[in-house]
């Protein structure tokens, strides 16, 4: 197992919004940052990024299930992200799955991609979008 995988899933989960600071720590300069619904460029964005996160939701979480380095400098980590938002299902407790792809130099971060399904993420937790994609996610399933 990588111990960069290791250092950074660590590192990554302790971060909250008193701490962003330390994404310098973690990231290159010239970091790309892509999810599904984003897409940022540079720490600077990556900072403003995850500072706007922050502010909006309660209860941050991601505990890490696996980690796989598939070559020397690229590898992937598989997560669970807990997180709660008060507009979003009465500020229950939300959990996503996914995975991060994570390429690295130097001990950074250069390219971190996050595979995830945003509408278990967000949308299905609107109060009318969300019945409308649950209808839909019972009859294709």
């Amino acid at each position: 197992m990588s111990d960069f995988l290791r250092r950074f899933a660590r590192d990554f989960a302790a971060l909250d919004k008193d701490n962003l600071d330390r994404l310098g720590e973690l990231y290159a300069d010239d970091v790309l940052f892509r999810d599904p619904l984003h897409e940022v460029y540079g720490l600077a964005g990556v900072h403003q990024y995850f500072t706007e996160l922050y502010a909006n939701v309660s209860d941050l979480n991601f505990q890490f299930h696996g980690m796989d380095q598939v070559r020397d400098g690229e590898g992937y980590l598989r997560w669970t992200m807990s997180y709660r938002h008060p507009r979003l299902a009465g500020g229950e407790l939300i959990q996503v799955a996914g995975c991060s792809h994570l390429m690295w130099h130097n001990h950074k971060v250069h390219q971190h991609r996050d595979y995830f399904d945003a509408g278990n993420l967000l949308y299905e937790h609107l109060p009318v979008m969300g019945r409308i994609i649950r209808w839909l996610k019972g009859r294709l399933a």
